[in-house]
């Protein structure tokens, strides 16, 4: 995929294996009639240039939903950190803003947030006072090698990954149910009903 350079692409994250739904593609798993990924990416594409959708499974239908889809380059479900290096090995950008496709409340204001604390680190992840999301991560498109070295190791934890390229975390202080992770079939039974 080749476009023209933006400052900052909103990336969800739907590619894993979604192993505690089922197996099922947890992006395609609907939340008030609407797919998990859509709400993410409603959510995502107000505060960044570009959108595109990180998946290794049914990718027509993610494509149906009007952004581009990115699979991974290595193959057997990697994990977060592979899709992370397909995104910004085909997309031109400065900056790249993660987002599970399982986290449908995130804030409006998020990328702006994460901007304006990440002083001079070249990613930012979020701590919602409770604990840690390093998948919800705002990048730097320099730390690609670094990232690519790292997935041709056995560490493909991306907290890891976080603290050896001199990330740091940006605390939403008491804003944990913003950041929920629909997980399980339970969690996404329980806010259905919300």
């Amino acid at each position: 995929m080749n476009v023209a350079q933006t400052h900052l692409t909103g990336v969800v994250l739907a590619g894993g294996q979604s192993s505690r739904m089922g197996g099922a593609d947890k992006g395609l798993l609907t939340l008030h009639g609407k797919p998990l990924w859509q709400h993410v990416a409603a959510r995502l594409v107000n505060q960044t240039d570009a959108l595109v959708v990180s998946a290794n499974r049914h990718a027509e239908q993610y494509r149906a939903g009007g952004y581009p889809v990115i699979s991974d380059a290595i193959h057997g479900f990697q994990g977060p950190l592979a899709g992370m290096l397909a995104v910004m090995q085909a997309v031109a950008s400065e900056w790249y803003l993660f987002c599970p496709c399982d986290t449908p409340f995130i804030p409006l204001d998020l990328a702006a947030r994460l901007e304006a604390a990440r002083g001079t680190a070249p990613a930012v992840w979020v701590k919602d006072g409770e604990r840690d999301h390093p998948a919800i991560v705002l990048m730097h498109r320099a730390v690609a090698p670094a990232l690519d070295e790292r997935l041709q190791g056995d560490d493909r934890r991306v907290m890891a990954f976080m603290r050896a390229i001199g990330a740091h975390s940006v605390l939403f202080d008491k804003e944990s149910d913003v950041f929920i992770n629909m997980n399980t079939p339970e969690d996404l039974a329980r806010w259905e009903k919300h």
